[in-house]
């Protein structure tokens, strides 16, 4: 088993993110804005969704339930990439995740953003109708549907043939799903994501890369039974516990939760992580 390392990366109090947009909230009108009269876009897009380096397109494969929508993004050129799944939270492929989508597509990788809505018709427009749609969904199922995900890139023409999986908050979850129900994936960093039942856990065969907040009550309560399946599995992973930050930390587009100290080095470790395991 690889080391467990804990990490402290936060400074008390308001952190830098936020503070930047305290003070461009200020310029809009004169600090007297409240922060939720902002849109979350306005904190999402790092790499625009038209830049020159990047093909981005919405594609569709074959899941459980039927056809899936899906973003993909890689880098310009004939080269064959590792592929990374991105897996959105529990609003859907918003505009937040394609973002995150085309940073990981930047860092080297065929990027894919699959829609769990998908049997719905795919994520609405407005963020606050998505929550209801994701009571409607068969979850056993939509595993199944993220799942088939690592078998199209696994066979895609664009790729290495070695694919990963992330994700974030309910996409977190998940991600820790598709590891149980994709045998075949070859590398997973599920962030701030519920654990597997216990007895599932053996089915794991890809190496672990964990993300916790430390102020995230709900999700750590697992942690202890979750370490203890995978050492008892053998199953290789390295678990970061962010002291200081809260779940959700590293959505940008949420200025409450995000904390950029914690995001950044989760982020500068995922890449590391990925790069390692799927070459």
């Amino acid at each position: 088993m690889e080391p467990n390392p804990k990490t402290s990366n936060t400074e008390p109090g308001i952190n830098t993110g936020r503070r930047q947009f305290l003070r461009k909230t200020t310029a809009f009108a004169s600090g007297s804005v409240l922060l939720s009269s902002f849109p979350a876009q306005l904190f999402a897009e790092i790499i625009k969704a038209d830049d020159p380096r990047l093909i981005t397109e919405t594609i569709r494969y074959t899941g459980a339930s039927g056809p899936m929508i899906a973003y993909l993004a890689r880098p310009k050129g004939k080269k064959k990439l590792p592929a990374v799944i991105v897996i959105h939270e529990n609003r859907g492929l918003q505009p937040h995740i394609k973002d995150v989508a085309r940073r990981m597509a930047l860092e080297g990788f065929a990027a894919l953003a699959p829609d769990a809505l998908s049997p719905l018709g795919g994520t609405p427009e407005k963020p606050e109708e998505a929550g209801p749609m994701f009571q409607k969904l068969d979850y056993e199922v939509t595993k199944k549907d993220f799942s088939a995900a690592v078998a199209y890139l696994k066979t895609n023409p664009l790729t290495t043939g070695k694919v990963g999986c992330t994700g974030f908050c309910w996409g977190g979850a998940m991600t820790n799903h598709v590891a149980v129900n994709a045998p075949e994936l070859d590398a997973a960093v599920p962030y701030y994501g519920g654990q597997p039942k216990a007895e599932d856990v053996p089915k794991i065969k890809a190496p672990l890369l964990l993300h916790y907040a430390g102020n995230d009550e709900r999700i750590n309560a697992g942690i202890p039974a979750f370490e203890a399946a995978l050492k008892e599995a053998k199953i290789k992973y390295q678990l970061y516990m962010y002291e200081g930050a809260a779940h959700a930390f590293n959505n940008d587009s949420n200025p409450e939760r995000y904390n950029k100290e914690a995001a950044d080095l989760a982020w500068k470790r995922t890449i590391e992580f990925f790069r390692k395991k799927l070459k």
